[in-house]
């Protein structure tokens, strides 16, 4: 059986939903409900943030490598990174990776896709939302994305690195996220949201009244390894 491995740490909590989905998915898919064989190294998120903050791709491909190789060499077969910020530099790094590595960005697209969703707002960190690696991806397929105005990018992130890596969760919060929401609707005809951040499916629970499907990254690449992990 492929053996499976997560990068994670990148941040805690997702991490800990990661588990608890991959965990859930596979004894659904198994008639024994069996537990599924998983390595995870968690890594030092802050190290990770410190070279994001420096714009520094290569310190960034280097460090992650490394993470990578160490799952490798623990018999994994096959990984993904628990985060989607470090899909920055996704494709340099599966290039030079000895395993497997499973896109967050590859498997959100074809969920939205199968979905026929046309045009999303995308959430996430600064680094997720002012990149073009999900923008990429997605306009390949015909998929338009749209993200929320400075301001609120700013807000965002801010809640992000303050607050839900931290497993801080407001209320308060959580409504703001959702008036962005509906602002995006109103103003940007948009089909649905890209929670392009792990966190955030933690605060954004439902869809709200928002009346469009929201896409939970964590979920969606967590159910992707489990499928790699039983097609073999």
């Amino acid at each position: 059986m492929t053996q499976a491995g997560i990068i994670g740490g990148i941040g805690p909590e997702s991490t800990i939903a990661y588990y608890r989905h991959v965990v859930a998915g596979y004894r659904a898919r198994t008639p024994s409900g069996a537990y599924p064989s998983l390595i995870i190294n968690s890594i030092d998120f802050s190290a990770m943030l410190a070279l994001l903050e420096r714009d520094d791709r290569a310190g960034l491909i280097a460090f992650l490598l490394t993470e990578v190789e160490a799952l490798a060499r623990a018999g994994a077969d096959v990984a993904l990174l628990a985060a989607n910020t470090p899909h920055i530099v996704f494709d340099e790094l599966q290039r030079r990776a000895s395993i497997r590595l499973l896109s967050i960005v590859q498997a959100t697209c074809q969920t939205a896709q199968a979905q026929g969703l046309r045009r999303l707002a995308l959430f996430g960190t600064r680094f997720t939302m002012q990149g073009s690696f999900y923008a990429e991806v997605f306009s390949a397929q015909g998929i338009e994305l749209v993200v929320p105005d400075p301001q609120d990018q700013a807000y965002i992130h801010d809640k992000y690195m303050r607050e839900w890596v931290n497993g801080v969760f407001d209320p308060d919060v959580r409504q703001q996220l959702l008036d962005i929401v509906q602002s995006l609707k109103q103003h940007e005809c948009i089909d649905g949201v890209i929670l392009g951040g792990t966190e955030l499916p933690l605060i954004l629970t439902d869809n709200g009244s928002t009346g469009i499907p929201f896409l939970d990254t964590t979920a969606i690449h967590a159910a992707a390894l489990v499928e790699q992990v039983l097609a073999t």
